[in-house]
């Protein structure tokens, strides 16, 4: 008897676990679906990330293109009188970097009408990001000025500008 009772409350037992376990089945798929879901979403997350980086070939035909547009800016400023930068340079940099050169940085710079201004010196900090970062040196004959120019490829305009002093002689050679 004792035994019958024993094995009784183990039938039970097993039983309420069994029926418990059953209960949870709809849960588990509820829980299964929202998984399925949530892995499709991360997938088609992941589609436009990998399409978005770009290639070696393309990043490096974009630097070129943004050191020649920096370039030919440092050429227009430096070889056009003060008065005409409004004009002259809108499309190729900011209305802020334009008063900046307007205001402060053309009158501290020697222009004149004699001298001629190359820039022989474009170097690039940060080539991966949307902003190029750029050190570069207009000479001409009497002196040699440098600029950190922040140029944006994605507006294709210069952003921010500041000049720098060079310690030392920059040499005339080409």
């Amino acid at each position: 008897m004792k035994n019958s009772r024993l094995m009784i409350l183990a039938i039970l037992v097993l039983a309420g676990i069994l029926i418990t376990q059953l209960n949870q089945i709809p849960n588990l798929n509820k829980q299964l679906v929202q998984a399925k879901a949530t892995l499709k979403q991360a997938k088609t997350n992941q589609e436009p990330s990998q399409t978005i980086a770009s290639s070696p070939q393309a990043q490096q035909d974009n630097v070129l293109g943004s050191t020649k547009m920096v370039t030919s800016f440092v050429k227009t400023f430096s070889n056009k009188p003060t008065s005409s930068y409004p004009e002259n340079l809108k499309g190729m940099a900011s209305q802020k970097v334009i008063n900046e050169l307007t205001q402060t940085f053309a009158p501290s710079v020697t222009f004149s009408d004699k001298s001629h201004y190359e820039v022989p010196v474009v170097a690039i900090k940060n080539v991966w990001g949307s902003d190029l970062n750029c050190l570069v040196i207009a000479k001409n004959n009497a002196q040699s000025v440098a600029y950190l120019i922040t140029y944006d490829t994605d507006e294709k305009l210069v952003i921010d500008m500041s000049r720098l002093t060079l310690k030392g002689a920059f040499d005339n050679e080409k």
